[in-house]
């Protein structure tokens, strides 16, 4: 007998939105926050946060993550 899959928890594909404070938000395809990825506070002493480009690259590379786990494996090397 061939048990169905169940439905993804997390549908894609993700997307990432800039918001008006300082992050970035990944959503999956029904629109729920997975994950926020934030900029550095230009207000805030002492900590050497992330600059807007590498918390926009890191967002857009947390959205890619459905789309790379379904890629099929390179063949080893033998």
């Amino acid at each position: 007998m061939r048990m169905n899959k169940p439905p993804r928890r997390f549908p894609p594909p993700w997307s990432v939105q800039k918001t008006e404070g300082s992050h970035f938000k990944i959503s999956d395809a029904s629109g729920f926050a997975l994950a926020y990825v934030y900029v550095k506070d230009n207000r805030a002493g002492g900590y050497d946060g992330l600059t807007e480009d590498e918390a926009r690259r890191i967002a857009v590379n947390i959205a890619k993550l459905p789309a790379l786990l379904q890629e099929k494996p390179l063949p080893s090397d033998t």
